[in-house]
């Protein structure tokens, strides 16, 4: 029987390698497996629908089936995961010590829809004492999906494709925070700071106290395939995690990788966790889930209240 022809996009992770090269494969799939970036990737799926599947920008998600849109269909694997902390900036040399000094100024934002914006506005509103509506988002991007927001919430969107970064040194916004760090700060320039300058405390302490390691992306079905084929999720999702597997497997030996001192980082890792970081499946993520969806409510961004089951396919609900 021929297998099913899947085209699947997603962006290039080192775990994925065992399923690119075919020491994994997807029962039942011919996988194609590309690379496309995040914001591309995002945006073609939303308006041309040009994937089978793909990695998906979660608050996106979130938003589209809070309008009933559901088109699209998520399985529990989620290949990306980031705290905001290492993502938040300030300018170098700015009063700006704490979130809360923040209140009153503007913050710049690819979107107010991308999910680092959702955790990153969810982390300062509700551990840090700066509500979504104490500040000016500033965006520069188009949102994919769009959502009506409340009057009491305040975006502004500068047109011209401007940098994020550049608004910064320029004084336009007060802060930034975007899925990449700021070309300047990589290049040591020194005309932009972390707003937490230990981040890696903060956000120890952040997953210490909340036990959340914010979900940025899951992967997501077009519906039609599954109406059809229903299989394919689980296909799928099985193929993703045993590939996640074979790599955890690789990793076992430090001599595999080109860190220093690789093998003591991994096992602090999982210590702090005690279990696997990029833990999958439905079940041990529900909390998580259940945090994106009060986060996108708190942010006047979900057209109706949503529940962590109907986001996922009915066959992977058990995993």
């Amino acid at each position: 029987m021929a297998k099913l022809k899947l085209t699947v996009a997603c962006d290039k992770y080192d775990y994925l390698q065992p399923l690119r090269d075919g020491q994994v494969k997807a029962e039942g799939l011919d996988l194609n497996l590309i690379t496309v970036e995040s914001g591309m990737r995002h945006e073609r799926m939303v308006h041309y629908g040009e994937y089978d599947a793909c990695e998906f920008s979660m608050s996106s998600y979130l938003v589209a089936r809070g309008q009933d849109a559901d088109w699209l269909q998520a399985i529990p694997f989620f290949p990306r995961r980031m705290w905001g902390h290492k993502f938040c900036f300030i300018r170098a040399g700015s009063d700006i010590k704490k979130p809360s000094d923040l209140r009153g100024g503007r913050i710049g934002l690819r979107s107010y829809e991308n999910t680092l914006a959702l955790v990153t506005k969810g982390m300062l509103m509700n551990s840090y004492d700066l509500a979504v509506t104490d500040v000016t988002w500033v965006i520069v991007n188009k949102e994919h999906v769009g959502s009506r927001l409340p009057p009491s919430i305040k975006v502004e969107f500068i047109e011209g494709k401007r940098r994020l970064e550049d608004l910064l040194v320029e004084g336009k916004v007060d802060a930034e925070v975007e899925p990449d760090l700021p070309q300047a700060w990589i290049r040591g320039e020194g005309t932009v700071q972390r707003l937490f300058p230990d981040f890696e405390k903060a956000e120890r302490e952040y997953y210490q106290r909340t036990k959340i390691f914010p979900i940025m992306h899951p992967v997501v079905i077009k519906k039609d395939i599954l109406d059809r084929d229903p299989w394919v999720a689980t296909s799928l999702f099985e193929a993703f995690v045993a590939s996640r597997r074979a790599y955890n497997d690789f990793m076992e030996q430090p001599h595999r990788l080109s860190f220093a001192w690789a093998r003591s980082y991994l096992e602090e890792e999982r210590k702090f966790f005690g279990k696997d970081p990029f833990y999958q499946g439905f079940k041990e993520n529900c909390h998580d889930v259940e945090n994106l969806i009060k986060f996108a409510d708190q942010q006047g961004m979900l057209g109706r209240p949503l529940t962590v089951e109907e986001l996922f396919t009915e066959n992977t609900r058990n995993t």
